[in-house]
């Protein structure tokens, strides 16, 4: 510390002796050029070296009261340069008030006051500029490696000035492109902007490129893929910058690239919301969440942990899932009014007993057992979790009168092919029945669902798959070549549930914008590419045919619902919905108690035929296999062995 200390005001001694040293320069130069570079008269001149003492005490008095000596001459840049010029309008000021009052300046020119001025901008501001520019091209022996940027614009201007102070000359930036045509020719920081985007293969290879950087956070799915094929094309590494949130606030560096990431590839514009209406529909509130352990719930945990909730509360009964979003709270949110349950959704008594306990006010349920496949043959699981399951949180959340209850479904349950899709459309079914009733009486707890497609990097979600086969070297097994789904972010799905779930006025079955359907094939052939290998060439695809319950193509909505705009641009209302399909469900009554009755007697045969009454559209492709309902594996003995091994839930 001492050294630390020391070496701060040896900087500042040197600093301020050398400013000291310009004052004099300054002061006799502003006379010399008065007297247009000849010899000063001698009066004149007496006069100079008599006021030089007042004028050096004034000026070293205000240059160190204005802060020229906060900055590091490292690192000056245009702040400097204002305190410099204030110093010198203020110091000359000041020089001349006191010469006046002293001897009223009878040998002073009008003129050298103002040259004065401008000599001190010049010496003091000049030699620190230089010695940033000589730290920022000193000649360095090792050679870094040569960048080329993608973007002259903030992004990369930051990026361009990272490398040139970086003092091991890691990268070298040998170049911007950038497609704004008025760019093009000109220079950041003296790099030069060489052309536009489309030039990025040609001028790899003209200027022997190490390295692309993608500083462009704004870019869309479709500018990005265009960017990564330009890449790809010039056969050389690349990078990109972080979220765009790091950049407004300064934070970018070399130090923060990161590889390219499908998310990039398949994301869309950033959304907006309304985070005042957010705010104000959970800041406050006792809000439940279950399934908090699991790719969405956490999510959604974290986001809410955000607005500022009463308290929060989780419910999953995965032991290890519920271990680390609560240690991930106590971590980032040591003040935030939490508790966790450990339960299954369908154990009435538990559910009971915590709303008691809790009285929550708002409930997401995102609890569901969501992996195709798997579910085919586990039909009991998946009906207990996925219907019975909700039908125990939402009828907790009547009894204990809860402001707003959001189920969270999914694509699958729209036109059903499989047993997940099927129990899920029953859930649909179920909360819109349940809002029915309380509009029957005037009063009680909104429903209201929000159905969305894939999420990229969910819990048994394909990305995880082929990055696991991709680091095996292949193959990567893809069901079909004409395979398509919807995806969109975890974190941009939770934020428009977080969106419907405040703006719902109940019943609705809100839509989330996915956006264009990826095909599967094109999303296992571009994580290959951005894993630096050649699909077809060094890693296989590999299609594998169908698996029990799949489709070509997902539906987010039935040809009979009208999608109906809202307040917010990519959440919009499904109105339509045959009402004899939910009152089926009846928010209880018989039809839920004879299938909790088949759950417990275990009858297969009862479980579909219960679940196809309510769901005729269900194409059970398994019905004839009754086996399936009591959990005996299968899939091997009903499907090709090259199927069992497929990626996972598309």
């Amino acid at each position: 510390m001492i050294r630390t200390l020391f070496d701060r005001l040896r900087s500042r001694t040197a600093a301020l002796a050398h400013d000291l040293l310009m004052v004099p320069v300054a002061w006799f130069a502003a006379y010399w050029l008065r007297f247009n570079l000849g010899t000063i008269p001698p009066e004149f001149l007496q006069g100079a070296l008599a006021a030089l003492p007042w004028v050096m005490l004034v000026q070293g008095c205000v240059y160190w009261l204005l802060g020229l000596y906060r900055g590091v001459w490292r690192f000056a840049s245009l702040p400097d340069l204002v305190r410099i010029t204030n110093a010198a309008l203020a110091g000359t000021s000041l020089v001349m008030v006191t010469l006046f009052v002293f001897n009223r300046s009878p040998l002073i020119p009008r003129s050298v006051p103002v040259l004065f001025f401008g000599l001190q901008i010049v010496l003091l501001a000049g030699p620190r500029l230089f010695y940033r520019w000589l730290k920022d091209h000193r000649l360095n022996l090792r050679a870094g490696q040569r960048v080329l940027i993608v973007g002259a614009d903030r992004a990369g201007e930051m990026l361009a000035r990272d490398m040139l102070r970086d003092p091991l000359r890691a990268y070298f930036p040998a170049g911007f492109v950038d497609d704004k045509l008025r760019r093009q020719g000109s220079e950041v920081h003296g790099v030069p902007i060489l052309g536009a985007s489309a030039d990025l293969p040609r001028l790899v290879k003209e200027r022997d490129i190490d390295l692309i950087l993608l500083a462009v956070p704004p870019a869309g799915a479709r500018e990005m893929q265009r960017l990564v094929g330009l890449c790809e094309q010039a056969g050389k590494p690349f990078r990109t910058m972080p979220q765009l949130g790091n950049l407004m606030t300064g934070q970018v560096s070399i130090s923060q690239l990161r590889p390219v990431s499908i998310e990039d590839l398949l994301g869309r514009d950033p959304i907006t919301l309304d985070w005042e209406g957010i705010q104000a529909g959970l800041a406050g509130r006792q809000i439940l969440v279950t399934g908090a352990g699991g790719s969405i719930g956490s999510e959604l945990v974290r986001q809410i942990a955000a607005a500022n909730p009463n308290h929060l509360i989780l419910v999953d009964n995965g032991e290890f899932n519920l271990y680390q979003i609560e240690l991930e709270l106590r971590e980032n949110h040591p003040g935030l009014s939490f508790s966790r349950y450990l339960l299954d959704v369908s154990d009435t008594a538990a559910i009971a007993a915590l709303f008691q306990a809790e009285r929550p006010q708002v409930v997401f349920h995102a609890a569901a057992y969501k992996h195709v496949p798997m579910l085919e043959d586990q039909l009991r699981a998946a009906v207990r979790n996925n219907v019975i399951g909700t039908s125990v949180v939402a009828q907790a959340a009547c009894t204990w009168d809860c402001e707003r209850f959001v189920l969270i479904s999914t694509d699958k349950a729209v036109h059903p092919a499989n047993v997940m899709g099927a129990t899920k459309r029953a859930a649909e079914a179920l909360c819109q029945a349940m809002n029915g009733k309380r509009r029957a009486r005037g009063s009680g707890t909104r429903f209201i669902t929000v159905r969305f497609g894939n999420v990229l990097g969910s819990a048994g979600s394909v990305v995880p798959l082929f990055a696991r086969q991709i680091a095996r070297g292949g193959p990567v097994t893809v069901t079909h070549p004409e395979i398509e789904r919807f995806f969109m972010t975890i974190p941009e799905a939770c934020q428009l549930i977080m969106q419907a779930a405040v703006i719902g006025d109940g019943g609705e079955v809100f839509v989330l914008d996915m956006g264009e359907p990826v095909k599967i094939g094109y999303l296992a052939e571009q994580m290959i590419r951005l894993s630096g290998r050649e699909p077809g060439r060094e890693i296989q695809i590999q299609y594998v045919g169908l698996r029990p319950g799949e489709k070509l193509y997902e539906e987010l909505f039935y040809a009979s619902e009208d999608l109906i705009a809202t307040a917010h641009p990519k959440i919009r209302v499904a109105q339509g919905a045959d009402a004899s399909f939910a009152d089926a469900a009846g928010g209880g009554g018989d039809w839920l108690a004879d299938l909790r009755q088949a759950c417990d007697d275990q009858t297969p045969e009862q479980l579909r035929a219960l679940l196809r009454r309510l769901i005729p559209d269900w194409r059970d492709a398994s019905a004839a296999d009754s086996g399936l309902a009591l959990g005996v594996p299968l899939v091997a003995a009903t499907a090709p062995a090259a199927v069992t091994r497929a990626s996972a839930e598309h």
